[in-house]
């Protein structure tokens, strides 16, 4: 079953049942499966949130690739030193889609907004791109406890798909990036004096 047929079927389900489903049938455990190219064999992740869903997500899935996760944020650049990914938003959010006739919600839109970039050294091998995932759900008020429950299962989905798609785009970069080509400058010193002797010409009387 493919993952989007998959929470089509497990949002259909409410409570325990929807939980049992996600936690065996649905196989929503990460997977490294995209090989990582050596120049993200080390990297950091610097995002506003440490304790959401997709920075957990994230993290697991470049462990499960290989990567090294830079804990202390020390190092910077290539040849052995980390990239950096640079969770710029991370924002799960929820709307009411529809009211009851007496004013109830009964169903309910989230949305998981996500923008990042990537950067190695001073360079940027991922401009910031935004996702945004949308998908709505039903809500009973005689089910809270199970349709609330439906709601964070649903949002971890969510999280899971957009680390797929972070991962697949880090899959894409080259295994090394290119050197960067030299910079000619002109010294000073010669500067200089090209100044100097065009002034002393412009000066010399004319015979």
């Amino acid at each position: 079953m493919n993952h989007a047929a998959c929470v089509r079927r497990c949002v259909a389900w409410s409570g325990l049942g929807l939980l049992a489903l996600l936690s065996t049938g649905c196989g929503f455990h990460l997977q490294g499966s995209e090989p990582l190219p050596s120049s993200l064999s080390e990297v950091r992740i610097e995002s506003p949130d440490t304790q959401s869903d997709f920075y957990f997500d994230l993290r697991r899935a470049l462990m499960q690739a290989g990567t090294r996760i830079d804990e202390d944020g020390q190092k910077d650049g290539q040849d052995g030193v980390s990239a950096v990914i640079h969770i710029l938003e991370d924002s799960p959010a929820l709307r009411t889609l529809t009211v009851s006739t007496i004013n109830v919600p009964t169903e309910y839109e989230l949305t998981y907004h996500l923008r990042f970039s990537v950067s190695i050294g001073n360079r940027e091998v991922i401009a910031p791109e935004e996702h945004l995932l949308v998908r709505d759900y039903s809500y009973s008020e005689n089910a809270q406890l199970a349709k609330d429950r439906e709601g964070a299962i649903l949002s971890r989905a969510l999280a899971h798909d957009l680390v797929s798609v972070v991962m697949r785009r880090l899959a894409s970069l080259p295994a090394s990036l290119p050197a960067a080509a030299p910079v000619v400058t002109t010294p000073a010193a010669t500067t200089s004096a090209t100044a100097g002797s065009a002034a002393g010409d412009a000066q010399a009387p004319s015979h």
